[in-house]
């Protein structure tokens, strides 16, 4: 699966992530980008999901009709996702296009 880090989401997460292929938007040049043109360069970019710490992404943008699949991140704080990466990865493995999910850390 590819996945597209936006900015915020800790690059230190791809580690955990062998199976997929991750790219960070400032990797791509996308870093500028407004959200709704970041969700149609993944898409246009063959992305299967995008991994975000944007937590107002659904309440500014339409997902509906999306092929992106959409992960929440609801921390920004890299120790604390990594003390439970697994959730992180268990729903990259299992994301489906158009799907939007949160994920919470204890």
């Amino acid at each position: 699966m590819k996945l597209l880090f936006d900015q915020g989401t800790p690059v230190p997460l791809r580690n955990h992530l062998p199976h997929h292929t991750v790219e960070t938007a400032h990797e791509r040049g996308w870093s500028d980008l407004k959200n709704g043109d970041l969700l149609a360069r993944a898409e246009a970019g063959g992305f299967d999901a995008l991994v975000t710490t944007d937590q107002n992404l659904r309440y500014q943008q339409n997902l509906s009709g999306r092929r992106l699949g959409v992960l929440v991140l609801m921390t920004t704080s890299w120790p604390r996702i990594r003390e439970h990466v697994n959730l992180v990865v268990h729903a990259a493995d299992n994301v489906e296009p158009g799907a939007y999910e949160e994920i919470s850390f204890p």
